[in-house]
């Protein structure tokens, strides 16, 4: 589940992308923590299919619900980007700034990137034929709400347009392996 601030109004319509820069992902189940989801003035409930389509969104782990993997991905992004100079003591902030300006430009579209295919970590999406596809197993897989369908082969020494910010991608090369719907299983429709 992902968190962007406040972002609906009192119908639990969406009115604007976000709030705030800090864009995380956080468990479902927290502490037997319970509220009605899009409850008027307070954040807004976002749901992902998996954490790899969270990070191509440009979320990050929460540091309260998955401090584990908020600090492993922090330790991996650090390692991935040193070109910043940061330490595990560097604001957590600092690295939402950069995520921010790598996720949404000043206009408002998604920032994408290009990258040899043979550069690309499992978990990163590529925007590939119109339609988001994640590499995962050598192959990409096209996104659906439902899960992953149609995989087609990575073309060799190409370049692939990719939708998850530069530097996650990085914190993917250094050993972040985020998680994803395995591409063989789909999700039930709900009506």
């Amino acid at each position: 589940m992902g968190n962007r601030g406040v972002i609906h109004n009192e119908h639990k319509e969406i009115i604007r992308a976000f709030k705030h820069s800090a864009w995380i992902t956080c468990v479902l189940e927290f502490k037997g923590r319970g509220r009605a989801v899009m409850t008027p003035g307070r954040w807004t409930e976002l749901f992902f299919l998996d954490e790899a389509t969270a990070f191509a969104a440009g979320h990050r782990p929460c540091f309260e619900c998955r401090r584990e993997d908020a600090k492993r991905f922090k330790r991996c992004w650090i390692q991935g980007n040193p070109q910043y100079d940061f330490s595990m003591s560097t604001s957590i902030k600092e690295i939402d700034a950069i995520l921010h300006r790598e996720r949404i430009t000043p206009a408002g579209e998604k920032v994408m990137h290009q990258r040899l295919s043979s550069a690309i970590p499992e978990g990163t999406f590529t925007w590939t034929n119109e339609d988001p596809y994640l590499f995962s197993s050598g192959k990409l897989h096209r996104w659906t709400p439902f899960g992953y369908e149609n995989n087609i082969a990575v073309p060799e020494d190409s370049m692939l347009t990719i939708l998850t910010p530069n530097s996650i991608v990085n914190a993917f090369r250094a050993g972040y392996a985020p998680q994803y719907l395995e591409p063989s299983h789909r999700i039930a429709r709900y009506k």
